[in-house]
């Protein structure tokens, strides 16, 4: 196993420049939460929902010892937090990574899998309009609206902002999701342990879906989009966009737009903007 020669000190993002005791700082403790250890080598991966999250938890479930194959995979569902980092976890980490995502993807990878699904995001998300939300025609114009309105952008893990995770102000790698074979590498190399590729069992995948009909399903309501799921049809990410939701999400996701671009470039990103200016 190739050794990984961790970043020191390892800054952490959001308690420099403040004065709170560390257990009252939200932002930090929210981001601890969120990075997780392998015990027997050190290593630390921040885990981001929509992100190949439920690989990462299953991989660590199994180098942890607390799930013996893939069958009890189910398991980390009810246990996200079980291997939350404590401050000297994160200080003597052996090596850092994390998994960004394109904005664009990840919303509408929520969209298609938990909300065209009717999962408990969508009632979430239903909830929180005060029942005002119509499930059945509800449309990804409409969730992007509704996810902009005070309050509702952090009201669930699935479509809150990636760079809120990010407990390190530097990793020593971070990969893209379209890099996920070099991410599994970099796992093996840092924990000696294999990592499990989840999305063949556990079915948090929209990519073996047949292509629904080409053109614009920003405005395809809910009750039409589940039945065609049913039917194993999906559109495509970049189908649900028009130039106003494309301007409208740009400007909801700008930090996690800029966090992406500055670390992994433009190339993945389904809409890159034209130049910088556009990301301000």
């Amino acid at each position: 196993m190739r050794t990984v020669n961790p970043v020191s000190p390892r800054v952490l993002r959001h308690t420099p420049g403040t004065l709170d005791a560390i257990n009252a700082n939200p932002p930090h403790q929210f981001a601890m939460r969120h990075a997780l250890v392998h015990y027997a080598s050190g290593a630390v991966f921040t885990f981001i929902p929509k992100n190949a999250c439920t690989s990462l938890r299953v991989s660590l479930a199994m180098a942890n010892g607390v799930i013996a194959d893939t069958s009890d995979w189910t398991w980390v569902h009810q246990n996200n937090t079980t291997f939350s980092a404590s401050l000297p976890d994160l200080a003597k980490a052996t090596a850092t990574a994390i998994v960004l995502r394109c904005p664009y993807r990840r919303l509408a990878s929520v969209f298609l899998d938990k909300i065209v699904s009717r999962g408990n995001e969508l009632w979430t998300l239903h909830r929180k309009s005060r029942d005002v939300i119509d499930p059945d025609q509800l449309t990804f114009r409409d969730f992007v609206a509704w996810i902009r309105k005070p309050g509702f952008l952090r009201a669930d893990i699935h479509w809150r902002p990636q760079s809120d995770y990010l407990v390190y102000e530097t990793y020593d790698r971070v990969f893209g999701m379209e890099d996920l074979d070099d991410f599994a590498v970099f796992f093996t190399e840092a924990t000696g342990q294999r990592f499990i590729d989840s999305r063949p069992f556990s079915g948090h995948v929209t990519s073996c879906f047949e292509q629904l009909d080409t053109g614009g399903h920003a405005d395809t309501p809910l009750a039409t989009l589940t039945m065609e799921k049913s039917r194993g049809r999906l559109p495509r990410a970049s189908d649900l966009f028009d130039d106003a939701l494309i301007s409208a999400v740009a400007k909801t996701y700008a930090d996690d737009l800029k966090l992406y671009r500055s670390l992994l470039g433009r190339d993945g990103i389904l809409f890159p903007p034209d130049d910088e200016e556009d990301l301000q």
